[in-house]
């Protein structure tokens, strides 16, 4: 009598958890690296921050090395939000040890780290690559748990949040990140597509991001009179062509100088773009 066929796994239902991790640092110093960024910190000067600069973006990065490799274990195991939650507040403990007490990376951590764990559950429910829309979406397993989280109500974002009433990142999380499905990865994809290098691309859409964003780092600093005209600014930019005009550095590195007379830094957009990326670099992993 023959033996049954034994079930084989699917070959990729194995999910490399460190290359997740690798990739979301990866895109983390991507968006550090491209430039000209308004207000935002580059390898080349601080932007609108007096606290920082590349070194310290890069000290943080070393420190969250290991946590976006145990949010892909921790979404291809299943984990509840409960958890992930547990390695944020740790990772976002270490990044304040390594850069004495800066926020470099907060709202990547929470954001970002959802979408890694997003992938990597993805890629072991299906055993497939996921596109970059499908791992917005499937944040949503976790929309219950991140709705009743405790929100740390002195922090400048949420403290922004409040008195405006506007939607932030965990609003984009619970309704599974419209704003990157819709805007950011699209924007990205097309103008890679188009033949722009990756640093236009990024600042392209950077601009495209802060055009639309209500950005509570933008609030922070500049109120809602310094969020209206960060986002006028970045809409002349995309009217004027964006990164597909000739001349794109100059206009950006003008908007940029303005952006720092008036101490303005669009931190959210910076995280969403970096997101973006990742979103792209995941599909290809």
């Amino acid at each position: 009598m023959s033996m049954p066929a034994l079930a084989h796994p699917h070959p990729r239902a194995h999910v490399d958890s460190a290359r997740l991790g690798r990739l979301a640092i990866a895109s983390l110093h991507a968006e550090l690296a491209c430039a000209p960024k308004p207000g935002l910190v580059t390898p080349f000067d601080s932007g609108s921050h007096a606290d920082m600069d590349a070194g310290t973006f890069l000290r943080s990065l070393f420190a969250l090395r290991h946590y976006f490799r145990d949010a892909a274990r921790a979404g291809a195991s299943a984990a509840p939000f409960a958890q992930l939650r547990r390695h944020g507040i740790a990772a976002e403990a270490a990044m304040l040890r390594a850069t004495g007490g800066i926020n470099t990376h907060r709202g990547a951590i929470f954001s970002l780290g959802l979408l890694v764990a997003a992938a990597a559950a993805l890629r072991r429910d299906t055993g497939r690559t996921p596109a970059a829309e499908q791992v917005c979406l499937a944040v949503q397993r976790w929309a219950p748990a991140v709705a009743s989280a405790p929100l740390d109500a002195n922090s400048p974002g949420q403290r922004m949040r409040a008195a405006h009433g506007i939607a932030g990142v965990r609003e984009q999380a619970i309704a599974g990140y419209p704003i990157l499905r819709e805007l950011g990865v699209p924007t990205l994809r097309h103008a890679l597509a188009a033949g722009l290098p990756r640093e236009a691309a990024l600042c392209h859409t950077l601009m495209r991001l802060v055009a639309h964003v209500d950005d509570l780092n933008l609030l922070h600093r500049g109120g809602a009179a310094g969020l209206a005209w960060a986002r006028l600014q970045a809409r002349d930019f995309i009217a004027a062509g964006g990164a597909f005009a000739p001349q794109w550095r100059v206009h950006l590195a003008a908007i940029g100088d303005d952006f720092v007379a008036r101490r303005l830094s669009p931190g959210g957009s910076a995280d969403l773009l970096a997101c973006s990326w990742f979103l792209l670099q995941q599909e290809a992993a």
